[in-house]
């Protein structure tokens, strides 16, 4: 900010000063920007899932339940006895289906077994409409 001392054309009378004083204009825009960021919402990322409503009633019988292992080498395994083919274990998911009150199926996965292998059985039972399908065994995936 420049500041006139005296006049350049040599008469009494005060110039006109022609710079702007932006520091008011700089407080209204730092105090405009503060509240734009309080008032911004905050974004949840997060995934809607229907859940069921609580239910503190016990079940009248234990659900069944199939497992389904899968070992490191991508070998499927229905209830501890093993599946020869992927065919075989979509009919036995088919079977699963079809039953009205639909047992579980408990994905069991080798610590060493590959993704791919998982996301097949996971795929599979997915779009055969299994609807109970539960990962087990994780603890071992924690060291």
């Amino acid at each position: 900010m420049g500041m006139n001392v005296g006049s350049s054309n040599g008469s009494d009378e005060p110039e006109t000063m022609l710079d702007v004083n932006t520091t008011p204009l700089i407080d209204v825009m730092l105090v405009l920007l503060v509240m734009l960021i309080i008032t911004i919402p905050i974004q949840l990322h997060s995934v809607n899932l229907d859940m069921p409503p609580p239910n503190n009633n016990p079940p009248p019988q234990d659900p069944i339940v199939h497992e389904v292992a899968i070992d490191f080498d991508g070998t499927v395994f229905w209830d501890g006895i093993a599946v020869p083919n992927h065919a075989a274990l979509e009919t036995k998911l088919s079977e699963v289906v079809a039953i009205p009150d639909q047992p579980e199926v408990h994905i069991k996965p080798n610590k060493l077994a590959e993704y791919g292998y998982v996301a097949s059985v996971m795929a599979s039972a997915q779009r055969l409409g299994v609807k109970k399908m539960a990962m087990v065994g994780n603890e071992q995936f924690l060291n």
